[in-house]
């Protein structure tokens, strides 16, 4: 027999042949760079861009590669330079060989990095280069899009809005439309349901904010440059007073990186840890790899920062108090929906919808795709009826017509008790399953029936708050307690959106928990939804959601390590810094120096109740703020602070790096122009959430996954942001870190290995056609129906893998995340956190900003309600010239200029002298919005309408000083937090007066008032020293 080889020469055997293997992989190397410089115009400029060396080389052996960069060619030659520039340098011959063979295998690149068997020196901007460049070799001159006839090329892309082709000809945009899926797209599905077979339409749908997208590219508001304030000078005045006012001067790219990573090393070097904050939107263009979650929490994170912690500003009310009473921390409260749309159609009677628009608001991802399904309700076959609660006659309420409950903004949760409270007395609940499933009930009977406090909550008692009649909520409950019901609150219909962002959010949350768990959650026909969530697609195969953090390397902010981290191995990134400021409270952070907040962890429900503090002990305040995406000023609340906060001179240095110049854009020292995502390559998922939205694509009718092609060049000098944090990177020596020597093309491509892509669709046939449809689930393997588990004593069976297994009491997947694994009514959670705002079983407190604000409501006799828009997905649809001006529920035209719309009671606006599109004062002391009336009857008395999130803020005079003609609503709304122990937005009901204008520009704002008087004590006390010194000692 032969004699079996020693380990020892085992090792010697493969290194002599990696020996051998590794000049024929670096040959080919260099042959395949001198391919790509003869074939592609693009790349042939890019190695025009520098002339060096680079070695290649084993560093135990006389085994290397140098290349040479002169004048645009590429010369190579075997063996060691004598005097390289840069060194790109394996351990020995073996893995130089391992990690150069194709395909590419990611983990062990990473590995090698780590473990410093893969090494680089030389300048960082020649090494990152170069290692680009040699990535680069490989795919310049992929094909993408499909040729059409004419000229024409059809690419693919995405919006917030949902998917679309995009045609383009001589180089421009001609238009962009929905998907019409082909016959050999993925399959449809079907659900059969009282004798009706439901299948929708083979076709995306687009919400109006996608539907500009085209406008959003070519709009006049575009930034093609990079500029600079005129009187900021970072070597000598900065004059911050003059943010907000002053003009801009282009300047180079050059000049804009060095300014900005000369601050950077400033601020570290002369403040220390801390000293530099990000600041981003809660969205940003869409995008697996450019999104913020994504490249810019890598390149943040690299550069080390204090984090704005942000509240779970779409889930106030379901994160800071429904999850005490179901769990679904890892879904910020909102329930789970699987299988829900079918259950809904099949046995459902009655749907609930209460402080819900979907057809309004459900296209901040899921575009118009549960309007397909909500037309079926109109099929009398079906039989569902639908009831809304909304104290504004809304348009789901027009598109379902049914009967309209108007309560006033933020008293509903008294019309919920109240029907509650009838259906105790007439016996109209499950008691059966409240007896098995709940725990607490009696408690909050008590409190319902009035043997706690002495007051029933009867449907009289809510009249007085809500102006509902009696009548009518006692015949609301009768119905509701005979009939299997969905309550849908909130756009999504699970928790999400609705009156959960006002001053009784929280307790509106909770009280809709209690609702549905005395009628029997889980029960056949009894759940939560409104058809937008729970289509019967196919949960298994896996794509990343844009929340599971793309290239960020984030495994603590981002929800990476579930199942991404595994999938596209990466480099980890971690902020070294543990200073973290509250959102909501950042210009007091930066104004006073000091701000405490409450943290959204979705890792338990115990982790929101610990406070932070700002400053944090051993850290720097923050004297530097990089501004990313959309504007704070039209989305934050009472945001003439965050004016006020940009003119402070605690801010040293502000940069904003955006696509158009718009909102905040204009309060920067640089401002860094970025590119739409239609003009660089991505790769996404239409809904495709991921993290707190886990499934999101069940909003969908068919799952979209979209190669986002780069259809057009950068506008200007715009260029994408993976672009632009690498450049910034290159002179702080993180190039390479942050990049992973890799183009933004790349990424992609390890994003799409990273998914089940491969085995349905060819990588160069995914670019080439731009989009896959994954095929419907078939029937018998479709998820359960969410909550039945929990109604038949089950163990949970939906796919979603939360919450963590350490949050099940007795036993792992039976029971929900509560202290008791059951709905309760009376919370564990809060019995031991002890917090008089929220106590453990819900109670009714009227509205600290609202009827019982004694001196505040006779000045401010209008309760105005501010919800998402449907015309603009945040900032980012709003403005940009786009065909949405001239739709008049958006903006109206009024002497040359695009106002707002104000929708106002007609009894009310007759009775201020007000007509239609007058244009009318909107004030409180927190600033003042010129607005277009909308005088109508879809709004009671005393309750005023319009849509928050405004692209633009246009101040008619000095900011802050001055009334506002641009629509930002959110300069009026309230900053204080839903109670003190919660990081909650309160802002979407404010008290306010409207009158006509009068044409007067100027109004003071409380925070410029409040400067204003400290300015003016500062003066007095520095003048009464003066005088003190003048006068002799007697």
């Amino acid at each position: 027999m032969p004699r079996e080889a020693s380990p020892e020469e085992y090792v010697e055997e493969t290194m002599s042949l990696a020996s051998l293997k590794l000049p024929i992989i670096l040959f080919g190397a260099a042959q395949l760079l001198k391919h790509a410089v003869r074939q592609n115009p693009e790349f042939k400029a890019r190695v025009k861009e520098h002339d060096f060396v680079a070695q290649i080389m084993a560093r135990d052996e006389d085994i290397g590669r140098w290349i040479e960069f002169k004048d645009g060619a590429v010369a190579s030659r075997a063996g060691l330079h004598d005097k390289p520039d840069i060194k790109l340098m394996f351990k020995n011959a073996k893995v130089g060989a391992a990690l150069l063979t194709p395909p590419i295998n990611w983990l062990e690149q990473i590995n090698a990095q780590k473990d410093f068997t893969l090494s680089v020196d030389g300048p960082e901007h020649l090494t990152n280069w170069f290692a680009q460049t040699l990535m680069m070799s490989q795919t310049a001159g992929l094909k993408y899009g499909k040729r059409l006839r004419r000229g024409v090329t059809r690419y693919c892309n995405m919006t917030n809005g949902g998917p679309v082709f995009v045609d383009v000809k001589d180089g421009k945009i001609l238009r962009m439309t929905p998907i019409d899926l082909a016959d050999d797209d993925g399959a449809s599905w079907t659900i059969e349901a009282r004798g009706q077979k439901l299948t929708p339409p083979r076709k995306t749908t687009l919400a109006p904010h996608g539907q500009n997208a085209k406008s959003i590219v070519y709009s006049p508001d575009r930034l093609l440059y990079p500029m600079k304030r005129v009187d900021f000078d970072p070597n000598d005045e900065r004059n911050p007073g003059n943010r907000g006012k002053s003009g801009y001067v282009r300047i180079s790219w050059d000049e804009a990186i060095k300014i900005v990573t000369d601050e950077i090393k400033r601020q570290k070097r002369e403040h220390g840890p801390g000293a530099i904050t990000f600041s981003h939107g809660s969205h940003h263009t869409w995008g697996n790899i450019g999104y913020y979650l994504s490249a810019l929490f890598r390149f943040a994170n690299a550069v080390g920062m204090t984090r704005i912690h942000h509240n779970p500003d779409s889930w106030e009310g379901w994160y800071w108090g429904a999850v005490h009473h179901w769990g679904h921390t890892l879904r910020v409260g909102q329930s789970e929906t699987y299988g829900t749309v079918e259950d809904c159609l099949q046995s459902c009677d009655m749907i609930v919808s209460w402080a819900a628009d979907p057809e309004s608001t459900s296209g901040s991802y899921g575009a118009q795709e549960g309007t397909t399904r909500r037309q079926w309700l109109k099929d009398p076959k079906l039989g569902i009826k639908v009831v809304h609660v909304d104290p504004y006659y809304n348009a789901t309420a027009q598109f379902l017509p049914g009967k309209w409950f108007a309560p006033k903004p933020t008293t509903s949760v008294a019309m919920a008790m109240a029907i509650a409270y009838v259906w105790i007395k007439e016996d109209l609940y499950d008691k059966s399953y409240v007896e098995t499933h709940t725990v607490g009930f009696d408690k909050w009977k008590a409190y319902l029936v009035g043997e706690e406090d002495g007051i029933a909550k009867t449907p009289e008692w809510q009249e007085k708050e809500t102006g509902v009649p009696a009548k009518d909520v006692r015949a609301l409950a009768r119905e509701w307690g005979k009939k299997r019901v969905y309550l849908a609150p909130g756009g999504w219909g699970n928790g999400h959106g609705g009156a959960c962002r006002n001053q009784t959010g929280i307790p509106w949350a909770r009280v809709m928990v209690c609702l549905v768990a005395m009628q029997g959650l889980g029960k056949p026909g009894i759940n939560m939804g409104n058809l937008q969530w729970g289509t019967p697609i196919d949960f298994n195969f896996y794509f990343p959601g844009y929340a599971d953090g793309g290239m960020s390397g984030d495994l603590e902010n981002t929800s990476m390590p579930v199942e991404l981290y595994q999938r596209m191995p990466q480099l980890p990134t971690m902020n070294s810094n543990n200073q973290r400021i509250p959102r909501i409270f950042v210009p007091e952070a930066i104004l006073d120096g000091k701000a405490e907040g409450y943290p959204w962890v979705g890792k338990s429900i115990e982790h929101q109740f610990p406070k932070f503090t700002y400053p944090a002990a051993g850290h720097s305040p923050v004297h530097m703020l990089y501004k990313y995406g959309g504007s704070i000023l039209s989305t934050m609340n009472n945001t003439n602070r965050w004016v006020r906060m940009y003119q402070s001179p605690n801010l040293e240095f502000v940069v904003n790096q955006s696509i158009w110049f718009e909102g905040e854009a204009k309060f920067a020292d640089v401002i860094l122009p970025a590119c739409t995502n239609f003009e660089r390559t991505d790769i996404s998922e239409w809904a495709g959430l991921g993290g707190y939205g886990h499934h999101g694509q069940q909003q969908l009718n068919h799952r979209v996954i979209v190669f986002q092609a780069p259809a057009i060049k950068p506008m200007g000098e715009s260029k994408p942001d993976f672009w632009i944090f690498n450049e910034l990177c290159k002179p702080l020596g993180l190039a390479n870190y942050f990049s992973e020597g890799c183009n933004e093309i790349d990424w992609v491509k390890r994003a799409f290995l990273a998914s089940d892509l491969p085995q349905h669709i060819p990588w160069r046939k995914f670019l080439k056609r731009g989009y896959f449809v994954v095929p419907a689930e078939k029937e018998k393997l479709r998820a359960p129906v969410s909550f039945r588990w929990f109604f038949e004593n089950r163990k949970k069976d939906v796919p979603e893998a939360q919450p963590l297994p350490s949050d099940y009491t007795e036993e792992y997947l039976r029971g929900l995340q509560t202290q008791s694994g059951k709905l309760e009514f009376e919370c564990s959670s809060l019995k031991r956190f002890n917090d008089p705002e929220r106590p453990p079983i819900v109670k009714y407190e009227p509205s600290w900003e609202g009827a019982h604000s004694g001196e505040l409501f006779e000045r401010y006799p209008l309760q105005l309600l501010t919800p998402h828009s449907k015309y603009s997905f945040h900032t980012q649809g709003d403005g940009k010239d786009s065909f949405l001006l001239n739709i008049e529920d958006h903006r109206v035209n009024v002497d040359g200029y695009y106002y707002w719309i104000m929708r106002m009671n007609a009894d009310d606006a007759k009775a201020r002298g007000i007509g239609k599109h007058n244009l009318v004062k909107v004030f409180n002391d927190r600033g003042a919005v010129i607005c277009a009336a909308l005088p109508t009857q879809r709004l009671p008395r005393g309750v005023a309408h319009g849509y928050e999130s405004s692209a633009i803020y246009d101040p008619m005079g000095e900011p802050g000083k001055s009334v506002d003609r641009g629509g930002c609503l959110n300069l009026l709304t309230p900053e204080r937090t839903q109670t003190k122990s919660t990081h909650s937005l309160a802002g979407s009901n404010s008290l306010v007066q409207i009158e006509l204008w009068d044409g007067s520009t100027q109004h003071m704002s409380a925070a410029f008032a409040a400067m204003e008087k400290d300015m003016q004590q500062d003066k007095e006390i520095k003048r009464t020293l003066k005088e003190a010194q003048l006068v002799p000692a007697k």
